[in-house]
């Protein structure tokens, strides 16, 4: 912000960059005009049937995959989502990394384990109230096995942020992947 001689901003975020998102607009509510956050920073741990040592080692693991072939890569991201495109195929880009004739992650498992802990040392449901700007929250709806419970925590989302929830139906955790359309649309209403 000082680089850019900013003194505040919008805030869209994803997955985890939303609890980020919310951190800081609790810690620096002069900064955040507004934040648009896309499935995530709703997903409190306390809420989680998971311990943080069983999550931990799900995310090491997951992030520290290796593919041989870009091919395989691909067809990883391509089960992520519902359609799939030439402006995918350029966003898949960036979520990989190659070195040594092979392709990975672009975050390490050890960045997924420290996020993870954080996450449970320090419950974004605890500090939703310091949040002061605007809030919404795009939440997916795909799959249907976690319904129950993103309505549970979305729910304790919207009551403590005082926020807006949008429930954007035929979503997967890729929601702005699956409609890049209501994203654009949130930002021109709400931005513009």
């Amino acid at each position: 912000m000082n680089l850019l001689q900013l003194n505040s901003f919008y805030f869209l975020s994803h997955s985890w960059g939303s609890f980020a998102a919310l951190f800081y607009a609790a810690k620096y509510p002069e900064k955040v005009k507004d934040c648009i956050l896309i499935d995530g920073g709703y997903q409190g741990k306390r809420h989680s049937e998971q311990t943080v040592e069983d999550e931990v080692a799900y995310y090491e693991q997951d992030f520290e995959q290796v593919w041989e072939s870009w091919e395989d890569f691909l067809a990883l991201v391509q089960s992520e989502t519902l359609h799939w495109s030439s402006k995918k195929l350029e966003a898949a880009k960036d979520l990989c990394l190659y070195q040594n004739q092979r392709y990975y992650w672009h975050a390490r498992g050890e960045t997924a384990a420290h996020f993870i802990r954080a996450m449970h040392k320090d419950e974004a449901e605890e500090i939703y109230h310091k949040v002061k700007a605007p809030v919404l929250l795009l939440r997916a709806t795909l799959p249907q096995s976690m319904e129950a419970k993103r309505i549970k925590t979305a729910a304790i989302f919207k009551e403590k942020t005082h926020g807006e929830v949008k429930c954007i139906p035929g979503t997967t955790h890729l929601l702005h992947w699956d409609r890049p359309d209501v994203v654009v649309n949130e930002i021109n209403i709400r931005w513009k």
